[in-house]
């Protein structure tokens, strides 16, 4: 029983993943200028928050959802602005030749700034109750059940990135120190988008 709330929640992770956001753009950027390991760690640090939200979801931490909810606001704006500021360093950003060893520094402080990043849009936490209730995953989950599911999420959320990483990676040698030039250009302006949407929703 607990293996068919497994895959369940799979196919939750995987669908609450693909859509591609500032969280997708950035994975891509940073696959194609710095290589398949740094796509590998953000895609860990998004699936990573969407396994917390999901067990906020899952096990019915009503508390933790009502706080989130009721300090969205500034929760969202230090999004919106951390985005901003990433998209300027993106955009401004010096592209590295990826023919050159790959720099495997600071992948720990990428992946808890992926990690806090995708935190600072608490509406998830409404998502996935929103597709549990559809599912009929929202009542009587035992912990074994729940625990399955929710880490069923973080594995297929962590099977996109890798989907999407891999794909990018494809394309990295393929480019040229003026073709990154303009990803990073064009992923910094996407993600600036992000940052002015996300403060802009709040007004």
């Amino acid at each position: 029983m607990e293996f068919i709330f497994f895959l369940k929640g799979i196919v939750i992770g995987f669908a609450m993943a693909i859509p591609i956001g500032p969280i997708g753009i950035i994975c891509i950027r940073k696959t194609l200028t710095e290589g398949r390991v740094k796509g590998l760690i953000i895609g860990l640090g998004a699936a990573t928050a969407d396994l917390l939200y999901s067990c906020i979801a899952a096990f019915g931490l009503t508390i933790i959802s009502n706080t989130l909810m009721s300090q969205r606001t500034w929760i969202r704006l230090v999004g919106g602005a951390l985005l901003l500021f990433l998209g300027v360093r993106t955009f401004l950003a010096l592209p590295k030749d990826p023919k050159l060893d790959v720099n495997k520094g600071g992948l720990f402080r990428t992946y808890l700034t992926i990690v806090f990043l995708t935190l600072t849009n608490p509406m998830t936490i409404f998502a996935f109750l929103a597709i549990f209730a559809a599912l009929g995953l929202d009542s009587d989950l035992s912990y074994l059940s729940a625990s399955a599911l929710v880490i069923g999420v973080f594995i297929g959320s962590s099977l996109w990135f890798l989907i999407l990483s891999s794909g990018a990676s494809f394309f990295r040698n393929k480019l040229d120190l003026e073709g990154l030039k303009w990803v990073n250009k064009i992923a910094g302006i996407l993600i600036i988008l992000s940052g002015v949407i996300a403060i802009g929703s709040l007004l």
